[in-house]
């Protein structure tokens, strides 16, 4: 980030306090990775006081700490205290933005948006150097982050903004003010937060608030409510672009036999906003063939067998959101291959009261497809194997525990292909992954 003084801080968060004249050269929330010169945000979480280590963090070197109420033992002109640090956070975070040259692409979706950001990144990495928003800092806590972590000699800047209720991408748009507004699709996740699907589909439009007018507003045709969105946008002022089926760039996009219909999704996503910048489409269209899938999102790994032979992982294992769990079964189905296809699929979360309805439809959809064997984890899941018909081969795990032993030792075959699919901390079947991945001894 941006040097900035203490004075400057003091205006941006409003503390009207003295401060020691100090320069801020970096901004933390993680008290065991202070560096001399840094700002320490002290946050409170359900385990854990920042408070309690503001102390701690000026005697590693730190400049100042920012804090909710005057902390006892500090010089208190190393204090900044403010009525909420997080939100202070998000201001610092936003006014560092400002100071950035580069266009900032913002993005938000119900599923697939950390892939789509990753592809982005990767389209625009040919006309420029790009910086983006890294691991899962998409939300309150994470947007700021990435805004203060900018590369500000970046020409573009990729900021990836989630949600669970109304209001949060209000929040974060604020802070991003993006020259692009992407909304990748819309599905009824996090459901149990909203009175209705409708009220997913306008939070998810609360991005283009943030727009600044004539900006960009890039939508999927394809996806529920997309009149909505398109409404919202133009009502903020946007110039709106589509993509989907019947429009995405007619540029010759290869990603080969095996890929699923949400793969070309996210490629038109990152084209369409490589033309509406003005650059190469065929150029980037070329490069995606040589995108890979990311750990939990999708990547394809060839894995050994304890017995010997070889096995196909699709490891999904990072959400398990009801659509994305279809679009992944339903790959698996179309996926041209000679050996059995095996579906691990652990529970779906934040479905409310219509959990057991969608986990009865992943059963379904298992069930009128090929695939050969059907593993359920988790007791929600028995709802899901109940449709399954006896013709096909099933699993029952109340847990994770056990799964990895079972599918090495006792149910994959050389040629296999199996996916891995899951609410990732409710069903920790990424746990499971590991340990394939580590007794595969991976050749990918």
């Amino acid at each position: 980030m941006q040097k900035i003084s203490a004075e400057k801080l003091a205006e941006i968060v409003g503390f009207k306090g003295n401060l020691a004249k100090v320069e801020i050269s970096g901004i933390t929330t993680d008290s065991r990775r202070i560096r001399q010169g840094d700002l320490f945000v002290a946050l409170k979480g359900e385990n854990f006081d920042g408070h309690d280590f503001a102390a701690d963090v000026l005697n590693k070197g730190a400049a100042l700490v920012l804090v909710e109420h005057p902390v006892a033992g500090i010089a208190a002109n190393r204090q900044i205290v403010v009525k909420d640090t997080l939100a202070a956070f998000g201001a610092i975070g936003a006014y560092n933005r400002s100071l950035f040259k580069g266009k900032v692409i913002g993005l938000t979706g119900s599923a697939g948006k950390t892939t789509t950001k990753e592809e982005i990144k990767f389209a625009l990495s040919l006309f420029g150097k790009v910086c983006a928003t890294t691991g899962n800092h998409n939300n309150r806590i994470g947007v700021p982050i990435t805004l203060c972590d900018m590369d500000m000699n970046a020409d573009y800047a990729v900021v990836e903004m989630g949600m669970s209720a109304k209001g949060e991408i209000t929040e974060l748009t604020g802070w991003v003010q993006p020259d692009a507004a992407i909304i990748t699709n819309v599905y009824p996740m996090h459901i149990e937060f909203f009175d209705d699907f409708t009220g997913i589909a306008e939070a998810k439009a609360e991005i283009f608030q943030g727009l600044k007018k004539g900006g960009l507003a890039i939508i999927n045709e394809d996806t529920n409510f997309a009149d909505l969105l398109r409404q919202r946008a133009t009502e903020a002022g946007a110039k709106v672009i589509t993509f989907g089926k019947n429009t995405h760039p007619a540029a010759k996009l290869q990603l080969g036999s095996d890929a699923g219909e949400h793969q070309y999704y996210n490629a038109w996503c990152a084209l369409t906003l490589v033309k509406a910048l003005g650059l190469d489409v065929a150029k980037a269209a070329a490069h995606l063939a040589n995108f890979n899938a990311l750990p939990g999102r999708g990547e394809k790994l060839k894995l050994k067998l304890p017995t010997g032979g070889e096995y196909t992982l699709i490891d999904d294992s990072y959400s398990g959101q009801p659509e994305a769990m279809k679009i992944a079964i339903e790959t698996l189905n179309k996926m041209p291959h000679t050996g059995r296809k095996i579906a691990v699929l652990g529970k779906m979360a934040e479905l409310g009261n219509t959990s057991k309805a969608r986990h009865i439809e992943i059963g379904k959809t298992v069930a009128a497809g090929n695939i050969d064997i059907v593993v359920g984890v988790c007791p929600e899941m028995k709802d899901m194997l109940a449709q399954v018909p006896e013709t096909k081969e099933k699993h029952y795990f109340e847990s994770k525990d056990g799964l990895a032993e079972f599918l090495l030792n006792k149910c994959l075959q050389n040629n296999d292909i199996v996916l891995i699919k899951g609410a990732r901390y409710s069903s920790k079947l990424y746990q499971v992954v590991d340990t394939l991945k580590a007794e595969g001894k991976i050749n990918k």
